[in-house]
């Protein structure tokens, strides 16, 4: 039996469960004529998904279509267990990660986060609070509004070079940049289709000298726009595999998508490159004091030890152990940023729950999967296996 027919069947459904949550669909470049014209009842879906996945277990692929079958198999599943979250009928945090994303984030502790905050506060001396400190550290290397503009293309522009190195992109890829105000995140790349991008950064926030590398590689190159490019050219339009033309957010999608876009940022930028890049470029357009640039690179590297500290607050949050006031209070003093930016963040939480571990888990099993399969010596070879899975996705169980 055809899988066509079938992904085409996951493909409507999954636009029919995006009239029931605005940002659930987040990328559709597929026939107009297969959008939903009413809003079926959650449970008439449910039933339809059901079968659904009942009729692809009974499948034997072809070798050729045996990831499809199965990615297939656990983006379809990862519907049901979404419905279930938009009904009130949520799973506790690590069962929800591993159905919608197919992972569970390491169970990190606070005396873990505790030992990186001592090592920082010998890096960061001064009154108040090391939050304080930090906040009034990371000031010094605050990318000023006026500059913003010519700091991040220039980001963009080097990183778009470096991939196109490596990837061939299409000749009419491009994007569009804008800066918005009033979001719940730093940055989101919407992608429309036939290699075009919408990149908005958020500027309710400061935005500091490394996010500019940070935002230009996950939003552009190699990060979210080339995955989107890549998949479109290789498995819609060669392959016909339809099922690839919509992404649903709350997804197994995500956590490669996520965890690639981050990952791909030192693949793009190996340390000691980006270390010069940003201090004979960025930091000279920025207008910032090169001199303390040094520490600043310190800071960073201790402050990614912290990453998983959103997963941590997220799960005792989203379990019922903590209340939203001594999530944002653990926002603040683990991963270093004012009460302001931690409400800000609490709202991504709220809004995308268990989706927080993409980033950090999905970054760390990219990064062991690109290290089992390329030579880390050879940086082609590095390209060419990173250029490969964003061509040919898989979910997390298979990224051994």
């Amino acid at each position: 039996m055809s899988l066509n027919p079938l992904a085409e069947q996951y493909v409507k459904l999954v636009l029919a469960i995006g009239l029931h949550h605005p940002h659930y669909v987040d990328a559709y470049y597929g026939p107009s004529d297969w959008q939903p014209t009413i809003k079926e009842p959650l449970e008439a879906i449910q039933q339809q998904v059901t079968e659904l996945v009942d009729t692809l277990k009974k499948i034997t692929p072809s070798e050729s279509e045996t990831l499809r079958h199965t990615f297939l198999i656990k983006q379809s599943e990862s519907i049901l267990t979404f419905i279930n979250v938009i009904s009130g009928n949520a799973p506790k945090f690590d069962d929800e990660s591993l159905a919608l994303y197919d992972a569970i984030s390491p169970n990190k502790t606070e005396s873990e986060f505790d030992n990186v905050l001592l090592e920082l506060e010998n890096l960061v001396p001064g009154d108040g609070s090391l939050s304080e400190r930090m906040v009034a550290f990371n000031a010094q290397f605050e990318i000023p509004k006026n500059k913003l503009d010519d700091v991040f293309k220039a980001a963009v522009v080097r990183s778009r070079e470096i991939t196109k190195q490596f990837i061939p992109l299409a000749d009419n890829e491009n994007f569009q940049l804008e800066y918005v105000t009033d979001q719940i995140w730093s940055g989101y790349n919407w992608y429309k289709g036939d290699n075009f991008s919408l990149i908005q950064m958020n500027t309710d926030f400061p935005i500091y000298i490394s996010r500019a590398v940070d935002l230009a590689a996950h939003e552009g190159y190699p990060g979210h726009h080339v995955f989107n490019s890549l998949m479109e050219k290789h498995l819609v339009n060669e392959k016909g595999w339809m099922e690839y033309c919509v992404y649903p957010l709350f997804s197994p999608m995500s956590l490669l998508a996520e965890g690639s876009a981050n990952y791909g940022i030192e693949v793009v930028f190996p340390k000691p490159e980006r270390m010069v890049f940003e201090k004979e470029v960025l930091f000279v357009l920025a207008g910032l004091d090169v001199s303390q640039a040094e520490r600043y690179y310190e800071v960073q590297a201790l402050m990614q030890k912290l990453s998983y500290a959103d997963n941590m607050v997220a799960k005792r949050l989203l379990d019922g152990e903590i209340s939203e006031q001594h999530a944002v209070e653990l926002l603040v003093k683990y991963t270093l940023v004012s009460k302001a930016r931690a409400t800000q963040r609490l709202g991504f939480i709220k809004a995308n729950r268990a989706y927080v571990l993409n980033y950090n888990l999905g970054q760390d099993i990219v990064k062991a999967y690109i290290e089992k399969h390329a030579n880390m010596q050879d940086k082609t070879s590095v390209w060419q296996v990173f250029a490969d899975l964003l061509a040919n996705p898989r979910p997390a169980s298979l990224l051994v």
